[in-house]
């Protein structure tokens, strides 16, 4: 269980103080899947970028299955058991594909186990395997082949940033089929950040964040009319300018 209390988050911009994130608090049962949404800007990567330790939080606690994290490195809570995607991948020249694989599984993976890791991203895995993971890719490659290296190892809580953007809709639906496989045999909690309705949807419960506070969190059932009503008026109010 990931349990996430009074998270704050400062920056310093032009001399200024800006306040990023103010007190937000959720927690994440083992098996379930968080579905965190809201306008952009709002500060949901943000919230991922800490979780995984990649951004140092001003205040608050973070505690996974009662350990406290807080502190950790990004390595420390690799090996304490969370996954991480980005919205947009880093490159490596020189590196291939397969090896980035081992590499995100923490050990030599033969080429079968590439193989299906790369087609379950909508990927061909023998094309894929020895492609270097640089600037020859495009963003919705190199967004699939990252989503795999998550796949790659077992995690106690999988943190995937918009894994939509950048990706087709075949692939996407792919993509699908794996995060409800995931959920449906309890490998992991995910979190998943995302204005995607069909990702929403699968959700266990939802959390929308907006200016950087927790706005509303609950179940899919309590949060998704709230959402889609919200949607409504927005299109409404656009229709009529």
């Amino acid at each position: 269980m990931l349990n996430v209390e009074h998270l704050s988050y400062r920056i310093n911009e032009n001399g200024a103080d800006v306040q990023i994130l103010d007190d937000v608090s959720f927690s994440v049962d083992d098996g379930e899947m968080l579905v965190v949404t809201g306008p952009n800007g709002g500060g949901k990567s943000t919230i991922a970028k800490i979780l995984m330790g990649i951004e140092k939080a001003s205040g608050g606690k973070i505690s996974l299955d009662g350990e406290d994290i807080t502190d950790y490195t990004i390595d420390q809570r690799a090996e304490a058991g969370i996954g991480f995607a980005f919205q947009q991948p880093p490159r490596f020249k020189g590196l291939t594909a397969s090896r980035l694989l081992s590499l995100a599984a923490g050990e030599k993976l033969k080429d079968e186990r590439c193989c299906e890791l790369l087609s379950s991203v909508g990927l061909c895995g023998m094309e894929y395997k020895d492609r270097e993971v640089d600037a020859t890719l495009s963003g919705g490659e190199m967004k699939r082949i990252e989503i795999a290296t998550v796949f790659a190892k077992d995690h106690k809580i999988c943190i995937f940033d918009e894994p939509e953007a950048g990706i087709d809709l075949w692939s996407f639906a792919m993509l699908i089929k794996e995060f409800e496989k995931i959920h449906r045999e309890n490998k992991a909690s995910l979190i998943l950040i995302s204005h995607q309705e069909r990702i929403i949807r699968m959700a266990d419960r939802i959390m929308i964040i907006r200016d950087g506070r927790v706005e509303e969190i609950g179940t899919k059932e309590e949060v998704y009319p709230h959402l889609m009503a919200e949607e409504s008026e927005e299109q409404c109010a656009f229709m009529q300018e």
